[in-house]
């Protein structure tokens, strides 16, 4: 299959239009065509219906495989990339929320203290954007969180040719407003929060799948689907009664009109990890060294 053909065809099912993605990719209408019907061609079966524009089974399954296989070309060039050391004087981080801590910043500003010339930034997202960000090239490392059993690795989307160390673990909490009947327990145990009314928030929290996989539980049903990564915003939101969420233990001490009571049962922690490439730019190797815990 043509990559460029592949692309294209990924490019109309987003825009769910021919001339849209013409526009997107900078082609004629005609192209786009053109490679649609020698993809056809070439899989013996139509793709795309066309009014209105919109993938078939066959265009569907090909979906699947289509993403990370573009995903992982553009990998791969970037991974040669690095080996050219390309744009070595660039820092570009990308964080989930709840990996962005204080020893995070510090680590980030000493580094561009110690190099006046480094253009660094930092981007908050969520954790298969971060983990594409790196393998695409368009940052040099990410640090991603999530709740597992202690000492066990984050289930990450595929990370490629990265190379992943945890930087930290923490006791995981449950998040209430101050007021609710649970809020003055000492510890609460995970199952038994399966029937209450949470927040999905994949971007911005421990994805409440996680939480029913470490609480053998069908339950963590939600009632409120809050998309971004403002950890803030979805700390209001719990204040004032919209549903609970997670967070590391020492994140949430101090949001207002919040308790944050320690989840003791199953054993589960907050756990950070940092991914990078396996041949990092300069600035990136030393920055990894500062956040790498002492053995």
């Amino acid at each position: 299959m043509d990559p460029q053909q592949l692309r294209t065809f990924v490019a109309v099912v987003d825009h769910r239009s021919f001339s849209a993605a013409a526009q997107a990719l900078g082609y004629t209408q005609s192209a786009v065509s053109q490679h649609i019907a020698s993809l056809e061609t070439d899989v013996e079966a139509p793709l795309l219906t066309r009014r209105p524009v919109a993938p078939t089974r066959a265009g569907e399954r090909l979906l699947e495989h289509a993403r990370p296989l573009l995903l992982r070309l553009e990998a791969a060039r970037a991974d040669l990339a690095r080996l050219r050391q390309v744009r070595p004087g660039r820092l570009a981080v990308v964080c989930t929320p709840g990996a962005l801590t204080p020893a995070t910043a510090l680590a980030l500003v000493r580094a561009r203290t110690d190099a006046p010339q480094l253009a660094a930034s930092v981007r908050v997202c969520g954790s298969t954007e971060a983990v594409q960000t790196v393998l695409t090239g368009a940052a040099d490392l990410a640090l991603v969180d999530g709740a597992v059993a202690p000492s066990d690795p984050l289930p990450l989307p595929d990370a490629g040719p990265l190379t992943a160390f945890p930087v930290s673990e923490d006791p995981l909490a449950v998040l209430l407003p101050a007021t609710h009947p649970l809020a003055g327990r000492p510890a609460l145990r995970l199952a038994d929060l399966a029937a209450a009314r949470w927040i999905d928030a994949p971007d911005a929290a421990v994805p409440l799948a996680q939480l029913r996989a470490a609480a053998q539980s069908d339950g963590f049903g939600h009632q409120l689907t809050y998309t971004g990564t403002d950890f803030h915003g979805l700390s209001v939101l719990v204040a004032a009664g919209a549903g609970l969420t997670t967070a590391a233990l020492p994140a949430a001490g101090d949001l207002p009109g919040i308790a944050a009571v320690p989840i003791t049962e199953p054993r589960i922690v907050h756990r950070t990890e940092l991914l990078h490439p396996r041949t990092p730019t300069t600035p990136a190797a030393e920055l990894i060294d500062a956040l790498r815990p002492a053995q």
